[in-house]
């Protein structure tokens, strides 16, 4: 199956819910999964806690997504070959360019599949769609380097494929184009993005 990139669209009021109680991020990604939530709940509390059936405290609040929330989308694979394009880097850059593996803000210590979720508020993916909207398509075509993708270990590791057989500066640049429209709909509708791993 591998490493997944996904996003789900939340509002900043929401956001702040999550980050005030971070095992509320399941009632975001996984609404129909009632168990990982409570499991985190449970795992937050302390050992003598648990134990002793005490200390069970109610969530701070419960998410209410309104229309427009709770929108999934995912980048598939292809997260890591377009965090290279966007930043010349393996698993560095800054600012909004680099959002898929850094920037925002990291909701507690809740593992949801490859480490915790991230969070960015209304503005931040403001600042992220336009930094895509600013980098085009031949930018993107001149920063693939396959040679140096793969020496970096870009996951997943298949850019020094014949292109006549797998084109995979095609796959992220068709990977990338939806990413824009999402992001384009996610700032329209005023919301914020939940961003992780599975």
């Amino acid at each position: 199956m591998g490493m997944c990139f996904a996003t789900v669209t939340l509002s900043d009021s929401n956001i702040q819910k999550v980050l005030d109680d971070p095992p509320l991020i399941w009632r975001a990604i996984a609404p129909d999964d009632p168990d990982a939530y409570e499991e985190a709940r449970g795992s937050s509390r302390s050992l003598w806690a648990r134990l002793t059936g005490r200390g069970k405290s109610a969530p701070a609040a419960d998410l209410q997504l309104s229309e427009n929330e709770g929108l999934e989308w995912d980048l598939d694979k292809a997260w890591h070959g377009i965090h290279y394009l966007l930043t010349g880097t393996d698993w560095g850059g800054t600012g909004a360019a680099a959002f898929i593996i850094n920037g925002g803000q990291q909701v507690g210590d809740i593992d949801v599949g490859y480490g915790p979720a991230r969070v960015f508020t209304a503005a931040e993916v403001r600042g992220i769609r336009d930094a895509l909207h600013a980098v085009d398509d031949q930018t993107l075509r001149d920063r693939f380097n396959p040679t140096e993708m793969m020496a970096l270990e870009i996951y997943p590791t298949i850019w020094d494929r014949d292109p006549t057989d797998d084109d995979t500066l095609g796959w992220l640049l068709e990977t990338i184009q939806p990413l824009r429209g999402h992001l384009d709909e996610t700032v329209q509708n005023g919301l914020g993005l939940v961003v992780f791993v599975t």
